[in-house]
């Protein structure tokens, strides 16, 4: 069997775990291999085939993959649930202190109570949501 046939062998055998464990890495040592398979099917050595391997890899890995990182870590994480609250503004129903009232927020009515325990909103302010606690809306 030709060396460049072993190449594509070792490219194919890269590219399962890469398949499997979602490793880009084993890609770009399979773009290596594949690398080092041109190299040998055009008539260079042993010697050449592993050095165009290793410097295919690594300039792959060097440069693609801080750039894969930049792009998966630049993503706003998309919030849901009580957490998709935080922050949104709500109208208060009904007096609203440091022991209960009532809010509407994102089209439904909320228990509330203030942050700060002294501080008192009356029906029809607009008031900013900062925490959810169990069913109750903390607001300042």
């Amino acid at each position: 069997m030709n060396t460049w046939a072993w190449w594509l062998v070792a490219a194919v055998g890269l590219g399962i775990p890469l398949v499997v464990t979602a490793m880009p890495e084993f890609g770009m040592l399979a773009i290596g291999a594949v690398a080092a398979s041109v190299t040998d099917a055009l008539g260079g050595g042993t010697v050449l085939q592993f050095i165009v391997f290793a410097v295919v890899s690594v300039a792959l890995i060097a440069v693609v993959r801080p750039i894969a990182n930049r792009q998966r870590t630049g993503r706003p994480a998309h919030a849901s649930g009580v957490e998709a609250l935080k922050g949104r503004q709500a109208i208060v129903l009904e007096r609203v202190d440091g022991r209960g009232g009532r809010i509407k927020l994102a089209g439904e009515i909320w228990s509330a109570r203030s942050l700060d325990g002294e501080r008192t909103f009356e029906a029809g302010e607009q008031v900013d949501v900062v925490d959810i606690d169990g069913a109750t809306a903390v607001v300042m």
